[in-house]
């Protein structure tokens, strides 16, 4: 298995803009083949800081997440939404910034 941890820092009162985009992501990201578990998290105190928290079967199936429209359609749609976003794929051996 391999994990993803995604860091989404909002414009000011943007956070939940991107919650509500976020949800047509979270329901196909679901359904994909290698996807184990998807969740995004906002932290109360700070609503413009959401945290993505994924677990894959393997790197293909991250790979092949990546390729998706739904994921393709929320960077788009996020685009001018967000300030920073910060990926880490973290593996059994290593944990890669992306």
């Amino acid at each position: 298995m391999v994990y993803i941890i995604a860091y989404l820092t909002a414009h000011p009162g943007k956070g939940v803009e991107i919650l509500t985009l976020a949800e047509p992501l979270i329901e196909g990201t679901r359904r994909e083949a290698g996807c184990i578990s998807y969740e995004l998290y906002q932290k109360p105190a700070d609503p413009d800081a959401l945290v993505f928290v994924e677990t894959w079967k393997d790197k293909a199936a991250v790979d092949a997440h990546f390729a998706e429209p739904h994921l393709k359609a929320f960077q788009v749609a996020t685009a001018d939404l967000l300030v920073e976003a910060r990926i880490e794929l973290v593996h059994p051996e290593k944990v890669e910034v992306l």
